[in-house]
């Protein structure tokens, strides 16, 4: 029987007992400090019930607190019991502050270096050391220790991802980064980043739900040549042929041992101190090894799509265009016949339809299915609960998408079930207004997405209304949907938008316990041409092909340019889909996608 949150909260308070600690405190992350976590790595899921995908636990000897962004407002008290733990919004109330505040002089917090970046580790330092609270790396974590049914990690086999869909050879990508680690000044460089090494590698794998890696960590040295923390059970055959020279396969295990060598033979290593857990940099440090602070150098090459990618990008999303459109066909059809399904069985559905597509390989997150109040959370998650049915006269929400071969897919579609509110068409036309600025932009390179977020919440702004998430994220080739360097939002980290880069545009509304309102496609930076002083500009081009619902649309509220760019972008999707679709599909994308 499992046990109860109360039962694992106590387990570890008696851990931390053993270890002298005043407090232990939990983050979302593992030790690659990716958004994705194995389900044997998921800490703070097993000792709070949250499910989301930003948060932090901070547990006391008699109290406990969990912290979340604006996205979990909602979510986190549903899941998270009260009796046990209080709540805190990560950005109003930061937790290290909060907890420097709890604790007298000379009290113990524990942390596990392997689970926290190094700015972190250092800026908590000198929190609590200006209150006199003492910072402890612990040798063994409490969580894992009082962890009786913890599941067992998998040893999925890799995959070898040919040349026609990546177009650059493993060495090639090496080299290059190689190179640019030594103009760093650097011997090497520690890479934390899964979708880093699975670029780097030209491999894939299936270790985490929707996330197509192996778990392992590594170093690249600036000749090119990696050592791989993983375990070799999961190498495919032929991986050293398909990689080139250069790279050893080292267990997971061993790796302490080789940051230590780093340090021992004076080595000057390279380590984002964001993207790398601090017991890597400080194991090599203490060592001996010098750092030098840096961002990931294989982040920006991998963003950078290049042709090749492109090129996939492009065949996979009209594919999975197709397949949207044979769902939203079968769905105006249910709706139309009385049939309103629950949330759970639309979305199982909707796969369906995309797993009989050529090169599917999975979803790229679990797709969110959401009516009514439910889609007020933006990040819902139906198997959370109870799935909800449609409703009639209401607007259903499925952000969805996948993982192919040649490309990674992600979109956002917002509907009518029957017929909706002059509210729902105020609103969602105010959102696809957004949508439709930010992807008409031309900009000057050197822009990055914080300077163009306020595009698509202009509208919305001019009405007192705005959204507490990101208008857009980077998204991977056959990797994570949810791709950095580069990003649009509000507090932007100031990379600029390159060519190559693919980045969604996803502005929403969410009226809350009401309803939920989301327009997203994937776009990619494409070079414009000179302008009139000789700069060069840069802009977007749509990846994402399915049809806005038209139904949604109060036409009173639009430009005669914004009419232009919903007629134009819906002949490219009738143009793009028509050729995979037949019968009662290809008369719906006709009548979806007529001229208004």
């Amino acid at each position: 029987m499992p046990q109860a949150i109360e039962q694992k909260l106590a387990a570890i308070r008696a851990h931390m007992d053993v270890a002298n600690l005043d407090a232990f405190i939990v983050p979302r992350a593992d030790e690659y400090l990716g958004e994705y976590v194995p389900a044997h790595n998921e800490r703070l899921l097993w000792c709070s019930n949250f499910t989301g995908s930003a948060g932090t636990v901070i547990i006391l000897k008699d109290r406990a607190a969990i912290f979340t962004d604006g996205r979990y407002t909602i979510q986190v008290k549903q899941q998270v019991n009260g009796d046990c733990f209080e709540f805190y919004h990560l950005n109003e109330e930061p937790h290290v502050a909060w907890l420097s505040a709890q604790l007298p002089a000379n009290a113990n917090v524990g942390y596990d270096a392997k689970v926290h970046n190094l700015n972190w580790h250092n800026a908590s330092e000198k929190t609590l050391a200006a209150k006199q609270i003492n910072l402890v790396a612990v040798d063994q974590n409490p969580v894992d220790l009082s962890w009786a049914d913890r599941p067992t990690p998998t040893e999925n086999l890799g995959l070898l991802l040919d040349e026609k869909y990546t177009g650059q050879s493993s060495l090639e990508k090496r080299q290059q980064i190689g190179a640019d680690i030594a103009e760093q000044g650097a011997d090497a460089v520690l890479i934390s980043a899964l979708d880093s090494i699975a670029w780097l590698l030209n491999i894939r794998g299936n270790d985490i739900h929707c996330f197509c890696v192996i778990l392992g960590s590594a170093i690249l040295r600036k000749d090119g040549s990696m050592s791989f923390f993983t375990n070799p059970a999961k190498i495919p055959v032929g991986f050293h042929e398909h990689v080139g020279a250069g790279v050893e396969i080292i267990e997971e295990a061993q790796a302490t041992a080789t940051y230590q060598a780093l340090g021992e033979q004076q080595l000057t290593v390279l380590a984002d101190p964001e993207a790398s857990n601090a017991f890597s940099q400080l194991t090599a440090q203490r060592a001996g090894a010098t750092l030098i602070a840096g961002d990931d150098p294989v982040a920006l090459p991998r963003a950078c799509k290049n042709t090749v990618e492109l090129s996939g990008m492009r065949a996979s999303h009209i594919r999975d265009g197709a397949s949207e459109v044979r769902f939203l066909n079968w769905l105006q059809q249910e709706v139309a016949a009385g049939n309103l399904h629950d949330e759970g069985f639309l979305s199982d559905k909707l796969t369906t339809f995309r797993a009989s597509n050529e090169l599917y390989v999975e979803l790229s997150f679990d797709t969110i299915s959401a009516t009514g109040g439910n889609a007020a959370m933006c990040h819902y998650n139906h198997n959370n609960g109870v799935p909800a049915q449609l409703p009639m006269d209401s607007i259903y929400l499925f952000d969805s998408g996948a993982q192919y071969l040649d490309g990674t897919t992600d979109i956002t579609r917002t509907v009518a079930i029957g017929t909706p509110s002059a509210e729902h068409k105020k609103m969602f036309t105010l959102v696809l207004k957004g949508h439709i600025a930010l992807a008409n932009m031309k900009f000057p390179a050197g822009t990055n997405g914080g300077q163009l977020d306020s595009l698509a919440r202009q509208f919305l702004w001019q009405q007192g209304y705005d959204y507490d998430h990101g208008t857009g994220h980077g998204v991977g080739c056959f990797l994570n949907v949810h791709e950095g360097p580069h990003r649009i939002g509000k507090n932007s980290n100031g990379v600029a938008l390159l060519p190559g880069m693919v980045v969604s545009n996803e502005p929403g509304y969410y009226k809350q316990d009401e309803y939920g309102i989301r327009c997203e496609n994937l776009i990619y930076v494409v070079e414009k041409g000179n302008g009139h002083d000789g700069k060069t500009f840069y802009e977007f081009e749509t990846l994402t092909l399915v049809p806005f619902d038209l139904h949604l649309i109060d036409q009173q509220l639009l430009s005669q340019d914004e009419v232009n760019w919903i007629n134009a972008y819906h002949v490219q999707v009738h143009d793009a889909l028509s050729p995979l679709l037949s019968g009662s599909d290809l008369q719906w994308l006709s009548q979806a996608t007529h001229a208004i």
